[in-house]
């Protein structure tokens, strides 16, 4: 039997701060050109619902980091593979921000946000590499086509794979887009076993020419914003066109690699932006091969947890794999598929076997 990267343990950390749609009730917001929006904001936050899908999101306690949430989910996920930490090979982080403190919009990356967890998790063996990875909402998964990699060519046995955010931090309140975004963190332990379960294929791509600043660092919208502090920005409608045209050419393109059939598909896990986008995203998969979306092949959490960049698909996972999501179930033997987009504009899909 071949030796296949195969996800042996999972783990979430779910910020307990819960932020409402009504909470943003009284926030004034600009638009681009510094000017205030008209239009009321119980309407805007209403529109805003029926677009994105998103009731609450999480944000992160003042004392907690990217890096402090991102060790209790690795050691969720170390716990639930019932592995030695000191037996990991290689910690990869996937984050786009480092540790940002609740009193400052700076960003700390040294050390690395792997470093810290690595700390965190108390491993001596030197052998253990810890490193980050920048790739946009797409990092965590990056990380995992990373893992595969350096399984397959034997450099690494055992790999675990953080994304962990703290958005809440590097966002502009008075921008409406910075309803989207909040806070979290997953991890997933891999392994190289001899079993038919693991990474069947995966694909990866970039566009940078015209595409590169459709998300990037701005000042805020707001007239008399504190100058020299730069925010998450996002140019939605152009995301969202990007998006649905080449996220699900990306995912025919992992899944004709993968030699399986669309049908044999259980589950899409897929980064979780915006429902409506997620949706249209899937139609325009299936779509490709003549077919129509099933029902209940995209589990979702962006109605309750916002849109955490790295850590949506791994705390999506996890989820499902816990029993929290019940309407979704993983069974032995599943092929399911995962899939991002983000800042970049990168975008990548895996194809994996439960």
């Amino acid at each position: 039997m071949n030796s296949h990267t195969t996800i042996t343990g999972s783990g979430s950390f779910i910020p307990a701060t819960v932020k409402c749609n009504r909470d943003f009730i009284t926030q004034e917001f600009y638009a681009e050109d510094n000017e205030r929006l008209k239009t009321e904001p119980q309407i805007i936050v209403d529109k805003f619902l029926s677009i994105t899908g998103i009731a609450e999101r999480r944000y992160a306690d003042k004392n907690m980091t990217a890096s402090s949430m991102g060790i209790i989910a690795a050691k969720r996920a170390i716990a639930d593979a019932n592995t030695d930490p000191e037996t990991i090979d290689y910690i990869i982080a996937a984050h786009n921000f480092g540790n940002v403190c609740a009193t400052s919009t700076q960003s700390d990356a040294v050390p690395s946000i792997a470093s810290h967890i690595k700390h965190g998790l108390g491993i001596k063996n030197p052998n253990c590499i810890p490193y980050d990875i920048l790739f946009g909402c797409p990092g965590w998964l990056q990380g995992v086509i990373q893992a595969d990699a350096f399984c397959k060519a034997g450099i690494a046995k055992k790999i675990l794979v953080v994304g962990t955010e703290t958005l809440s931090r590097v966002i502009d309140k008075f921008d409406r887009d910075s309803m989207i975004f909040s806070d979290g963190a997953g991890a997933v332990v891999l392994e190289s076993k001899a079993t038919n379960a693991g990474i069947i294929g995966a694909s990866a791509q970039s566009f940078t020419l015209e595409e590169l600043n459709y998300i990037n660092m701005g000042p805020s919208y707001a007239p008399d914003a504190e100058h020299g502090t730069i925010y998450i920005k996002m140019q939605g409608r152009k995301v969202y066109e990007f998006a649905l045209k080449q996220v699900p050419l990306a995912m025919k393109a992992c899944v004709d690699a993968s030699n399986i059939s669309i049908t044999d598909i259980k589950k899409i896990f897929i980064h979780q932006a915006n429902e409506k986008m997620d949706e249209a995203i899937i139609k325009a998969f299936y779509k490709l091969y003549e077919l129509p979306a099933p029902e209940n092949i995209m589990p979702m959490n962006i109605h309750m947890l916002g849109n955490s960049s790295v850590a949506t698909i791994p705390t999506l996972y996890d989820m499902v794999c816990k029993g929290e999501l019940p309407e979704h179930a993983l069974h032995a033997g599943d092929i399911i598929l995962f899939a991002s987009v983000g800042a970049g504009m990168n975008i990548n899909a895996v194809c994996y076997r439960v």
